[in-house]
């Protein structure tokens, strides 16, 4: 089922959901930027946690929610993991340290902990990524960087209608295998569905931007019905972002 992220209010009520999303989105970027320096699992997993903490009592996300929205996104991190142990180039070097060997599949010391790595740091981009989903509203995220983010209108609003529209392709995939069925074909999944979202897709968009353009999207100054202004608890978290993540790489200096 495609469907959007729903966010509840007791999320958008919590400090994270009154955080400027502008803020969020920094924070988490800068992580990313942080991780790719540096293949040591600690300060991912450092950051990880921090991540999973910090929605669970400051985002006020139920531990069950956060569990299921990760479960998918844990199973491809460990995935990306295996992968890179198995055909790590390092398990081919002779020189390498050989910690286990299972006929012709030898791993070594050198190859898990490359794959332990990226593994620990794609599931710390998820968790971020889930948090930031569970505590941000699709419309205040487009609102912040329309207003401090200083995107242009027109891009980010177009942005906002294509994922509100993203539940129709549920609703446009099953009226397709109705009428599959209708026509004595099989209901089920058929490579032509493709094509048939595909031009809805396309009439969806059509009708979104003659809808943008009759509204003059672009064409010049807006006024604003929901101004965003900074705060003391955005300082507060960038802050705090800041900090944590000259902590956790300072994990893989010592």
């Amino acid at each position: 089922m495609i469907a959007a992220l729903e966010v509840g209010d007791a999320q958008l009520e919590s400090p994270l959901g009154r955080t400027s999303p502008v803020v969020k989105l920094g924070v988490a970027l800068g992580w990313l930027v942080g991780l790719a320096f540096t293949l040591d699992p600690r300060p991912a997993l450092a950051l990880a946690a921090l991540a999973l903490g910090a929605g669970m009592t400051f985002g006020r996300i139920p531990p069950s929610r956060l569990v299921r929205a990760l479960a998918p996104l844990t199973l491809t991190a460990f995935g990306i993991a295996l992968f890179n142990t198995l055909f790590s180039a390092a398990n081919a070097d002779p020189g390498a340290t050989e910690l286990i060997r299972i006929g012709a599949v030898r791993l070594t010391s050198e190859a898990i902990h490359a794959g332990v790595g990226l593994g620990a740091r794609v599931l710390a981009i998820v968790s971020v990524g889930v948090v930031f989903g569970l505590t941000t509203d699709s419309t205040r995220l487009v609102d912040s960087l329309v207003y401090q983010g200083r995107i242009p209108e027109r891009f980010a609003y177009g942005a906002l209608a294509a994922y509100q529209a993203i539940p129709r392709f549920a609703e446009d995939l099953l009226t397709l295998r109705q009428a599959r069925r209708i026509r004595g074909l099989r209901g089920g999944w058929h490579p032509r569905l493709i094509i048939g979202l595909l031009v809805l897709a396309i009439r969806h968009g059509d009708r979104l931007a003659l809808a943008m353009d009759a509204r003059a999207f672009g064409s010049g100054p807006r006024t604003r019905f929901r101004p965003a202004a900074w705060g003391s608890l955005d300082l507060a978290v960038g802050g705090i972002g800041v900090v944590a993540l000259a902590g956790a790489l300072r994990l893989a200096a010592g």
